[in-house]
C-alpha cells in the first residue's frame, strides 16, 4: 500500500494514519479498494481527511476511469474527483463518497413490495442525470481509450451472448439447440445493432455503482463505458436484478427518462418515444443475459456461490418479460431456453437463496424512545451500550460518529467494548441459526446509547460488517439518530 500511502500524503500534506479495505469477497471485481484516512492538526479538534486507495493491474480499465472522470467532472456531473495516480504502479486516488450505495439506501426504504418515497426520490435523481451522461458528456468523450473495445459493437454482444450460453445455460443444464440458440443470437444482434448507437453506454449502470452522499448521488465503476445506445443503461438500473423494482415503479421511472432524454436531445415526445421503444425491450434482454453469465460464472464456475442469490430476481424479470412483451424479432429457440430456465427445478433450488433471513441493525438513542419494528414480529434484541466508555464525553470526538475512524480506534482500544461486542456477536450467531432452521425471514438487532451518535452506532456497524460474511442473511443497516432530517 506504500504507492497509495504516498498519494495520500501528497495530496493532503499529512500521512495516512489508518488504511482500511472495503472490498473483499463479495466483490467480483479483481481491485483492491481502500479507505486511508488521517486527523488532520487544527482548531476544534482538526479535519478528518479520507480518500479511497485504488490498487488494479489492467492500466487500460485505470486510463479509461481516470480521463473519463475527468471529462464528466469537467461536464458538471457528479462522479469522484481523482486526487492523483501512479499507473505504472496501478494505483490511484480518488475522492471518498461515503459508505451508502443506491442498493444499501433502496434496502432500508422498502418493506415487501412497496418502496418508501425517500427511494423513490433517489431514484428520480438518478434516472434524470443519465442523459446528460448519455449525450451531453457522450459528444465529446475521448472514445480512443474504451476498453475493451470503442462501442458496444457485434463482438460486444458476442462476448455477452455467449458467456450467457456457456456460463449460465450449459453449467445451470437448461437444455438448448446450440446452431439454432446461435442463429436467434445472430438476429438478436442484427436487431439491437440496427438501434441508434452513437451515445456513452455506461455499462455498468446499476445501483451498486451509485453513492449517495448528503442525499445527492454520485457514480462509479464506468470504465467498461464505450458508444453505444441509449436502451442499455436505464435497462441496466430498472432490471438490476436483487433491486428488484416493481413492475409499476420501473414504468415510473422509464417514463421520466423519457422526459428528461427529450429535454436533452430536443426532440417530440411522441416521436421519440415510439422509436425508444422498438428496442428497448431488446436491450432489457441482452443486459439481463449479460448479468446472468456473470452470476454463473462467478457462482457456479468459481464457486462463489453467494453470486447466485441474484439468479431467482433475474428468472423473476424475465417470468415478467415473457407474460408482457413481444419482440419486434422472432427468437424462437433462445425463448424456449428463458421457459426452461424458469421451469428449472435446479435453479428453483437455487432460488430458495431469495428467502433468506434479513437481519435489520440499527442504532438509536434511548432519548427518542425504542425503535419500531416494522415487520410486526415484535421484537429482537435490544442491547444497551450506555454501560460503555462515552467518547462524546471528549469534546474531541464531538462532532464525530462512530462510523469514523477517531472514534472506532477509540472504543477498539476498551477492553470493554471488546468484551461487550464478542458477547453479542455470539448470541446473535446462535439466534440466526436458529432462525435459519426454522425458515424465519426477519432478526431485529438495535443498540441503543445516550445520543445515537458514537457507541451505538459503532456497535451496529461491526455487528452488520460481521453478519455480511454470513451466508443467506440479508443486512440492512439504520442509524436512526444520524438519518434525521437536518441533522
Amino acid at each position: 500500500m506504500d504507492v497509495l500511502r504516498e498519494l495520500f500524503e501528497r495530496h493532503f500534506g499529512v500521512a495516512a494514519e489508518c488504511v482500511q479495505p472495503l472490498q473483499g469477497q463479495l466483490s467480483g471485481s479483481g481491485r483492491k479498494i481502500v479507505r486511508l484516512s488521517a486527523q488532520k492538526p487544527g482548531e476544534h479538534g482538526g479535519e478528518n481527511l479520507t480518500a479511497i486507495g485504488i490498487l488494479y493491474d489492467v492500466c487500460e480499465e485505470n486510463v479509461a476511469f481516470i480521463e473519463f472522470s475527468r471529462h464528466f467532472r469537467r461536464h458538471g456531473l457528479p462522479v469522484p474527483e481523482i486526487y492523483g495516480e501512479e499507473l505504472s504502479q496501478g494505483a490511484y486516488l480518488e475522492q471518498d463518497l461515503g459508505d451508502t450505495t443506491l442498493f444499501e439506501f433502496l434496502a432500508r426504504h422498502r418493506a415487501g413490495g412497496s418502496i418508501d418515497a425517500p427511494a423513490l426520490d433517489a431514484y428520480r435523481k438518478v434516472v434524470a442525470l443519465l442523459p446528460r451522461f448519455q449525450v451531453e458528456a457522450g459528444r465529446d468523450l475521448n472514445y480512443k481509450v474504451c476498453y475493451p473495445r470503442a462501442s458496444f459493437d457485434r463482438q460486444s454482444i458476442a462476448w455477452d451472448l455467449n458467456y450467457f450460453k456457456y456460463y449460465f445455460l450449459r453449467l445451470a443444464g437448461v437444455p438448448f439447440n446450440e446452431q439454432e440458440l446461435e442463429h436467434d443470437f445472430s438476429r438478436l444482434t442484427k436487431f439491437l445493432l440496427s438501434a441508434p448507437r452513437d451515445y456513452f453506454l455506461y455499462r455498468d449502470f446499476q445501483s451498486r455503482n451509485i453513492m449517495l452522499c448528503d442525499g445527492s448521488p454520485y457514480f462509479l465503476d464506468y470504465q467498461g463505458g464505450r458508444k453505444g445506445a441509449l436502451q442499455y443503461d436505464i435497462a441496466s438500473l430498472l432490471y438490476d436484478a436483487k433491486a428488484d423494482l416493481p413492475p409499476e415503479v420501473r414504468q415510473q421511472l422509464l417514463d421520466l427518462y423519457l422526459e428528461k432524454l427529450t429535454t436533452v436531445l430536443g426532440r417530440r415526445d411522441g416521436e421519440l418515444r415510439a422509436s425508444f421503444m422498438h428496442y428497448y425491450y431488446a436491450y432489457v434482454y441482452v443486459r439481463i443475459m449479460q448479468a446472468l453469465g456473470a452470476y454463473g460464472f462467478r457462482g457456479f464456475y468459481e464457486r462463489k456461490t453467494h453470486f447466485l442469490q441474484s439468479v431467482p430476481y433475474a428468472l423473476g424479470n424475465i417470468r415478467w418479460l415473457l407474460h408482457n412483451v413481444e419482440l419486434p424479432v422472432d427468437l424462437p429457440t433462445l425463448k424456449e431456453a428463458f421457459k426452461a430456465m424458469v421451469a428449472s427445478e435446479k435453479l428453483q433450488g437455487v432460488a430458495s437463496a431469495k428467502g433468506k433471513l434479513a437481519v435489520r441493525v440499527s442504532s438509536f438513542s434511548f432519548h427518542r424512545g425504542l425503535p419500531k419494528d416494522e415487520t410486526g414480529n415484535g421484537g429482537g434484541f435490544i442491547f444497551d451500550g450506555r454501560s460503555l466508555p462515552n467518547p462524546g464525553r471528549e469534546e474531541r470526538y464531538k462532532a464525530f460518529t462512530g462510523k469514523d475512524v477517531a472514534v472506532v480506534e477509540y472504543l477498539e482500544q476498551q477492553e470493554s467494548v471488546r468484551q461487550f461486542l464478542a458477547s453479542v456477536i455470539a448470541l446473535v450467531d446462535s439466534s440466526v441459526s436458529n432462525y435459519q432452521s426454522r425458515g424465519f425471514k426477519d432478526l431485529m438487532v438495535s443498540f441503543g446509547c445516550t445520543g445515537g451518535q458514537h457507541r451505538s452506532v459503532y456497535l451496529a456497524e461491526q455487528l452488520a460488517k460481521h453478519l455480511r460474511a454470513t451466508n443467506g442473511v440479508e443486512v440492512i443497516l439504520v442509524h436512526r439518530e444520524l438519518e434525521k432530517p437536518n441533522s
